[in-house]
């Protein structure tokens, strides 16, 4: 009997969960980090293996559900994203429960290892009722993460992430037992095994209310415009960790679904509703901009920037060539990343002066260099500098939608600029200029070794992929070469020179 290697990853930080529940005081936090550091060995061990790896066992015959994980390109690269972010998060929150009144730190570690194991298996899923379960689960941790933390609307913040998300579960219910009703009525029996699923036909308007049902709770989940506005008002009150956890890893659960379930179930309806979604992508992309260069709060302004690279995302699913597909799901691990870094660093400046509003600062980088030029750094990836490996995902994005829709994309590279713009005038408001009195008095000391050590693996990783993505993209590649296939389509010829050069 085959080692069962895809369990073992999801249920390793679920035991670890459970452990640091019992375990109190210091030595549970400890337990934690040990658990987190298990699974990033694991994981990578994982990631690193040859071809696709899947693990499949009859669960409930009547309806055709099956306990079944699997691992393709894709997969890999969410399983990478996810076994690294948290024992970085923890090592972030190390003191959450210290800083202010609320349930301890053990308990934080406790749920982000569980929003760990259950993200996990959403990731490996290849059964749909087995993947809905696992996402409507990630939300009872991630719920008291927000709500048990923060700032002093925390509670408010965290009811509205869960009201939204609820409601995009309740619509993908609809599509669950839509796809294992018509599952049951074909000639192979119910299943909802996402290989089977693919193999039947969801052509007309069943299959585009099917799709719509999926779609609709990916957007809310991604977040896309309009369905965006809860993500600002938690990334404002959520802690800095527990905002990584929510847009690093669980938003990715959004484009993830899109790719995995709307384009690999519902091709047909894919390429229906394409001309809508891309136009709200580039809404996503540059609402999501210009709302950054006038946000006034810090968080608030990392959380806009990310509607703005989801839009960035679904562009490049939806533009449906081989290059734009790759460089969506690139663009998933490099923003997860990149965003972590902002978060992070940010969240260290704003605990050492006590607000996130961008008018309380000025000279930062006078007192704490390290921690402006971490800042920097982060936020030039975040604009997709060349050298760093958000440029390349953003780059293939732009090229590969630019060989059907060129339009569209040239509307869209305004969000480039636009980056540079919200980014730089962060830096400046904040880092740059006068010492202010107010910062003069918060500002002890600079980044610590701890602080430090959260943030450079994140740094590393960004310029690494960025200087050799090559073998990040032979991965992906071939998720991105099945989609196209089970679209029927292909890249677009290029375009004939004159005289035949």
């Amino acid at each position: 009997m085959t080692f069962p290697l895809l369990t073992a990853l999801g249920v390793l930080p679920l035991v670890g969960a459970l452990l640091t529940f019992l375990v109190k005081g210091n030595p549970g936090k400890m337990l934690a980090f040990a658990f987190s550091l298990a699974t990033l060995a694991l994981g990578v061990w994982v990631f690193v293996q040859s071809g696709d790896l899947s693990e499949t066992h009859q669960w409930i015959p009547a309806i055709g559900a099956w306990y079944a994980l699997g691992l393709d390109g894709m997969g890999k690269v969410m399983v990478l994203l996810t076994v690294v972010l948290v024992p970085v998060v923890l090592l972030a929150e190390w003191h959450v429960g210290e800083r202010q009144p609320g349930w301890s730190t053990r308990v934080f570690f406790a749920l982000a290892l569980l929003v760990e194991g259950l993200a996990l298996f959403v990731f490996l899923a290849t059964d749909v009722l087995l993947f809905y379960l696992f996402f409507e689960a990630t939300l009872i941790p991630m719920y008291f993460l927000i709500g048990g933390w923060g700032g002093p609307r925390r509670g408010a913040a965290a009811l509205k992430f869960l009201l939204y998300s609820l409601a995009g579960g309740l619509i993908m219910l609809f599509g669950v037992i839509g796809v294992g009703a018509h599952s049951a009525a074909s000639a192979d029996g119910p299943s909802f095994l996402i290989a089977d699923l693919a193999k039947l036909d969801f052509s007309g308007g069943v299959g585009r209310w099917l799709f719509l049902a999926f779609f609709i709770a990916f957007a809310i989940k991604a977040p896309m415009f309009p369905v965006h506005t809860w993500l600002p008002d938690t990334a404002e009150q959520a802690t800095p960790g527990s905002s990584t956890l929510l847009v690093g890893i669980l938003d990715k659960i959004g484009t993830f679904g899109m790719i995995r379930l709307c384009l690999g179930i519902f091709p047909e309806a894919s390429t229906w509703a394409t001309p809508v979604i891309l136009v709200l992508a580039v809404i996503s992309v540059l609402y999501g901009a210009l709302m950054a260069i006038g946000s006034k709060d810090l968080m608030r302004l990392i959380a806009f920037t990310s509607i703005s690279h989801f839009g960035f995302m679904v562009l490049g699913i939806f533009a449906f060539t081989t290059q734009s597909l790759t460089g969506s799901i690139f663009y998933m691990l490099n923003h997860g990343f990149s965003t972590a870094a902002l978060f992070l660093v940010i969240g260290f400046i704003v605990q050492r002066r006590g607000s996130a509003r961008i008018e309380a600062f000025g000279g930062v980088q006078k007192v704490a260099p390290v921690a402006a030029g971490l800042f920097l750094v982060s936020g030039l990836s975040a604009l997709a500098l060349p050298g760093t490996s958000s440029f390349i995902s953003e780059f293939m994005v732009m090229a590969g939608a630019w060989q059907r829709h060129p339009i569209i994309t040239a509307v869209a590279t305004l969000g480039t600029v636009l980056a540079a713009l919200y980014i730089m005038l962060a830096y400046q408001r904040t880092m740059t200029g006068p010492l202010t009195e107010q910062v003069s008095e918060h500002f002890r000391d600079d980044l610590g070794w701890r602080e430090k050590s959260v943030l450079a693996p994140l740094i590393a990783l960004l310029l690494v992929f960025g200087f050799v993505p090559g073998p990040l993209m032979n991965v992906v590649e071939n998720t991105a070469k099945d989609a196209m296939a089970t679209l029927g389509m292909t890249d677009p010829a290029p375009a004939a020179v004159e005289g035949g050069k």
